[in-house]
């Protein structure tokens, strides 16, 4: 992975990883790593908490606890990295060159979440005002229409 990843202070959310270097498109940034457990084990386990650094993984419904460097990367609707699952293991990726200074940030695709709202405020020009990924966000309105339509009988 890179080195010259720092965290500083974010416009977008309280701390960020920026690069002290310039990133080509298609460069491997860092790996999102840290303890692995079930997603039931992580409900249970952060059932009281605020903010958490989880990232599923895998088709096994395994999730990561993030730990390390990439857990600062914020989300971003116009992001310079992607994030790739690769065997259970999570990289990401510059999905365009990136200046050296620049903040790094991916979309988080949120998903599988409970009914709390998950608002973006990245500052981008189209931004979407979510972090839930746009399937989460069509299953949301599926929801709410038939919760709706249920209280009109």
């Amino acid at each position: 992975m890179l080195d010259g990843l720092i965290i500083r202070s974010s416009a977008i959310h309280a701390a960020g990883c920026y690069t002290t270097q310039a990133i080509k498109k298609g460069s491997r940034v860092c790996e999102y790593d840290g303890p692995r457990f079930t997603k039931d084990e992580a409900n249970e386990r952060y059932k009281d908490r605020f903010i958490t650094y989880l990232f599923s993984c895998g088709d096994d419904g395994m999730v990561i606890d993030g730990f390390g460097t990439a857990m600062f990367i914020n989300h971003s609707c116009d992001p310079n990295c992607e994030s790739e699952d690769i065997g259970g293991r999570i990289f990401v990726t510059a999905v365009r060159n990136i200046a050296a200074g620049e903040e790094l940030t991916y979309e988080y695709n949120l998903h599988d979440s409970d009914d709390s709202d998950e608002d973006c405020y990245c500052g981008a020009p189209k931004c979407r005002g979510t972090m839930f990924s746009e399937a989460e966000v069509k299953r949301r309105a599926r929801k709410a229409r038939a919760k709706a339509k249920a209280l009109q009988h």
